[in-house]
């Protein structure tokens, strides 16, 4: 089948995950900075969790580029990483409406590690529905960047525990690491 509907479907889901985080922001009831500052952490984990959908939502893009058609499979992969997207405006609000409490940043790093392991998935289902030789197995290779964002994932969950801005910088860290488009899979598509 062709992967159109996929993509819109997709399209869509990310839009309203999107359109739920902004809506979590308040505006402060007084016109002061203090009142504003109050906000740091809120607006910190809405910047934070903008970048990574907008990075989902790129890699989707150029990844699902190189397919033309999909399965079942990939259906199913594909509302697997959008089951665990959708998570991210609650453990986003959560997060911030705590001042990074311990418990919260610990829940956003497990939706980010799920959604990650979710990515690769697709990305896995899709190399095998292409076929092993297709660009986009070739793009992706071993996948390293996308293993090495798993495992500091699963560190910043542990580091919750001990310290919150540890634990959300390494968060950070992915986001930096993924910020500009996967180039192995943009290579790939802009030849």
């Amino acid at each position: 089948m062709g992967k159109g509907r996929l993509e819109a479907f997709s399209d869509g889901v990310i839009a309203i995950i999107i359109t739920i985080m902004v809506l979590e922001l308040k505006v402060p009831h007084e016109p002061t900075l203090a009142a504003l500052a109050e906000l740091l952490p809120i607006f910190l984990s809405y910047v934070l969790s903008f970048v990574y959908i907008g990075i989902y939502w790129n890699n989707h893009h150029h990844m699902l580029h190189l397919a033309r058609s999909v399965n079942g499979r990939i259906l199913w992969a594909n509302l697997h990483l959008l089951f665990w997207l959708s998570l991210v405006p609650f453990v986003t609000a959560w997060m911030g409406e705590n001042h990074l409490a311990t418990i919260p940043v610990a829940l956003y790093g497990v939706v980010m590690d799920l959604s990650g392991l979710a990515y690769y998935i697709l990305s896995r289902v899709l190399i095998a529905h292409l076929g092993h030789d297709s660009e986009l197995a070739i793009a992706v290779g071993s996948d390293r960047k996308g293993i090495m964002s798993l495992v500091i994932y699963t560190a910043g969950i542990v580091l919750a525990f001990f310290n919150t801005w540890i634990a959300f910088a390494l968060y950070v860290v992915v986001a930096l690491m993924w910020f500009i488009p996967d180039r192995r899979i943009e290579n790939t598509v802009t030849k």
